[in-house]
């Protein structure tokens, strides 16, 4: 069954590879969603799949990669829309 969770993450988490680690693990998790840097300095995430792999994704995001440094992380619940694939918007 296909879940969908959109993540709004802060702290420093811009400059840091934090994007493109993202697309690397939702690849890894064979997650569709997208990714991208907001002007306050955070970023948005939308991941969909098995409910446990967007879990696994959730909790990657609460760490981030090596150099980030994750203060808060705020997340909903939505309907998949079937997304396919994983992008870097920018």
């Amino acid at each position: 069954m296909s879940v969908r969770k959109h993540l709004f993450i802060e702290g420093r988490v811009q400059g840091v590879t934090f994007r493109a680690s993202t697309r690397r693990m939702a690849d890894k998790l064979g997650l569709d969603g997208w990714v991208r840097n907001l002007s306050d300095g955070g970023v948005e995430a939308v991941f969909e799949g098995d409910r446990e792999d967007v879990e696994r994704m959730v909790d990657w995001c609460r760490r981030g990669p090596a150099p980030a440094k994750v203060e808060n992380v705020r997340e909903k619940d939505e309907q998949p829309v079937g997304l396919e694939g994983f992008e870097i918007k920018y």
